[in-house]
């Protein structure tokens, strides 16, 4: 059985470091879904829209600056990679009741594995995950890349929290 998540009701919410301080936003879910065997999760598919991300720290220019650069080739490409996507390949519920998640990510046509604990209670599943964006060809002022940036280096992770909503 598959449940379709409503991607209207549901919530991402990302956080990025640097060096001097840090910066939050949204990205919106384009479209979701989660396979059931047995009222237990065993699979499951999402697509992010990656057009849809915005600042939520910054205001005005400081803003529509941010989300532009985002946007760009520098950061996540959007004109030629609009969604990410994440798989899952395998889920084993532990005895706390939370699922342990391994999944493909792919953002700008790079897969990699993901493994994060999920929670599920009736129609919400949440989980925090924290994501090398250095894997996936977004290297623009990464400490891992390019040396003598000083306090203009940006970590390689950034933080996702999620909450999917059926």
């Amino acid at each position: 059985m598959e449940k379709q998540i409503n991607t209207q009701a549901s919530n991402i919410a990302w956080k990025g470091k640097k060096v001097l301080g840090s910066h939050s936003g949204t990205i919106d879910l384009k479209d979701g879904k989660f396979k059931f065997e047995n009222d237990e999760i065993v699979g499951g598919e999402f697509v992010m829209d990656m057009t849809t991300i915005t600042v939520t720290d910054l205001k005005g220019d400081d803003k529509a600056g941010l989300e532009g650069h985002l946007n760009s080739d520098d950061f996540f490409g959007v004109d030629n990679h609009p969604t990410s996507t994440l798989v899952i390949t395998s889920v084993a519920k532990k005895d706390d009741g939370t699922y342990g998640v391994v999944g493909d990510l792919t953002i700008k046509e790079n897969t990699h594995p993901v493994t994060f604990d999920l929670d599920y209670n009736n129609n919400t599943a949440t989980t925090k995950l924290t994501i090398d964006r250095s894997k996936y060809n977004v290297k623009y002022n990464s400490g891992s890349f390019f040396s003598g940036l000083g306090d203009q280096t940006i970590y390689d992770n950034f933080d996702l929290n999620i909450e999917l909503k059926f």
